[in-house]
């Protein structure tokens, strides 16, 4: 069954968010992973919410999600992320 991870994103360093944008693909090539949706914040409709940019990522599965996240190239990427911005990340699996 498919698993997605959503990240909730607060951009602090644009220049450096961009370059951690773009080495991100590499990284979730090997576990046929691909991104569904980038997005600004429009508005909030409900409840609280303070991130303004989200991503959605699918992967095959929550075994694929665990391998990336876990992976020396995505690792590699982690400090870059944290000094460009604020980020949550959350994994989701279908339950179909």
């Amino acid at each position: 069954m498919s698993a997605c991870v959503i990240g909730h994103i607060s951009v602090r360093d644009p220049a450096l968010w961009d370059e951690y944008r773009a080495q991100v693909p590499a990284t979730l090539a090997p576990w046929g992973a691909e991104i569904l949706f980038r997005g600004h914040l429009d508005k909030v409709l409900g409840g609280n919410h303070g991130q303004r940019d989200t991503v959605v990522i699918r992967f095959p599965d929550s075994a694929a999600v665990d391998a990336w996240f876990a992976s020396a190239p995505y690792q590699a990427l982690i400090p870059l992320r944290q000094r460009a911005a604020d980020v949550v990340l959350l994994s989701f699996r279908d339950q179909a």
